[in-house]
């Protein structure tokens, strides 16, 4: 029985983790988040009702599951309790059940305005960031002058490291960005109100993962983002700031990779992209539009827009080398109904060769032209089913050559937004 399943992105992100997480944590006893902040948006429906959480895992939704955020993902204090807050509004207790480790970076208002402020000097040339203070946080837990979680629990000494960190980062934003600085006492007296019902929650969770699986208990792991935004394996520079990859679950909370025994990559059934970078398979007509629409293509954190494209099956390869991948779970096969033709991207041109896997960098990727395999569409609806003999006759072979090419047996199929509409061909928390 696997016991600890991780499940991230298997390609730039948005690809429906939220509603799978939600959806296989009914087997789980705990969901563990090991990266990124609130810059992620999991988005849940359940009985037609929509939730997007941003830092609490997916598995809030499911009573008497233990939610844990791992060291690994940084935390912005303010938006986490009102998160908590949100979901107490819905009858829905997760302080009792909720864990922050200790070393969780804190996000604080300088992050946020160094964020802002080096998208605007870059201009075109930006990365695309969410302004959330994501990078600038992590950068400081790096350079070992991060406040922590943990640092919550002695008033005076996170007030000293609290004073010393803004002078540093304030000459930077007035001298070198040109910005108003931030305040110190605003955001002292912001932060101190919030710690008696945060330091309540603060625990060891590498402990607790521990004596989990010390219990023989079904913990999941919930990446953020995908694989292809990773900050050493993605399309650098336009990256995130955390690792997305599958090891990260075990770094970003605190137990040993052996540890790990299945890995689910999530992967939509075209693929989608916000903010800037390459995209070889990005399409400019009317399909590109069809998929953005139908799919309801808007950021569930920012709103803004993802661009569509062709799945593209290079890249996911470079995702299944990279992560491990145990299986895959394809979601969106809907949007795909109505469309005469659909197109799976095989290998690259690049510099006048065929390759296989995508090169490394945002700068090679861009010279790098689709090779397509086109398949029959499908006119029947898929929305809804949920089993997978009831599918159309091509929707079935098209998910059949997305698991030849990758090499993976196709675990699940999300065939709608809803929690129940989903093809759950093997479970990953069943008997092996």
């Amino acid at each position: 029985m696997a016991n600890n399943v991780v499940l991230l992105g298997a390609q730039w992100g948005d690809e429906g983790k939220g509603k799978i997480v939600d959806l296989l944590t009914e087997k789980a006893d705990a969901v563990a988040r090991f990266q990124g902040g609130h810059n992620a948006g999991h988005t849940l429906v359940i009985d037609g009702q929509k939730t997007v959480l941003h830092l609490i895992p997916s598995g809030a939704m499911r009573e008497g599951v233990e939610c844990l955020i791992g060291n690994g993902v940084v935390v912005n204090v303010e938006q986490l309790l009102k998160e908590i807050d949100n979901l107490k509004s819905m009858n829905i207790d997760i302080e009792s059940r909720l864990m922050l480790s200790m070393a969780c970076p804190i996000i604080l208002p300088h992050h946020i305005a160094l964020d802002v402020a080096r998208e605007k000097a870059k201009g075109k040339k930006a990365i695309g960031t969410t302004g959330r203070g994501i990078g600038p946080c992590y950068e400081d837990k790096v350079a070992r002058r991060g406040l922590r979680i943990g640092d919550l629990v002695n008033a005076k000494l996170f007030a000293e490291k609290l004073r010393e960190v803004m002078d540093y980062h304030n000459h930077s934003l007035v001298q070198y960005f040109k910005q108003q600085a931030v305040d110190y006492q605003e955001t002292l007296d912001s932060i101190m109100p919030l710690v008696e019902r945060v330091v309540p929650m603060v625990g060891d969770v590498s402990e607790k993962l521990y004596s989990l699986r010390q219990q023989s208990k079904s913990v999941m792991f919930e990446g953020a983002q995908g694989m292809l935004l990773d900050i050493d394996h993605g399309t650098y520079p336009y990256v995130t700031s955390s690792n997305t990859v599958a090891a990260a679950a075990a770094i970003g909370t605190g137990i040993g990779p052996l540890e790990l025994d299945y890995v689910l990559g999530i992967v939509k059934a075209y693929t989608t992209r916000v903010g800037s970078g390459p995209f070889p398979t990005e399409l400019f007509d009317e399909v590109g539009q069809w998929l953005g629409e139908k799919g309801h293509e808007f950021g569930a954190t920012t709103g803004r827009p993802r661009r569509c494209g062709w799945l593209d099956m290079v890249a996911l390869k470079r995702t299944r080398q990279v992560c491990g991948l145990s299986a895959l779970c394809v979601t969106k096969l809907d949007v795909m109904d109505g469309l005469e033709t659909v197109k799976i991207c095989t290998s690259y041109e690049y510099k006048g060769n065929s390759i296989g896997l995508p090169p490394y960098g945002a700068d090679a990727l861009e010279q790098c032209v689709p090779v397509y395999e086109t398949m029959s569409g499908w006119n029947e609806k898929t929305e809804g089913i949920r089993d997978y003999t009831s599918l159309p006759v091509n929707a079935k072979k098209y998910l059949d050559r997305i698991s030849e090419l990758s090499d993976l047996p196709i675990d699940i199929v999300s065939t709608g937004a809803e929690r129940d509409d989903t093809i759950v061909c093997k479970h990953p928390f069943q008997e092996q």
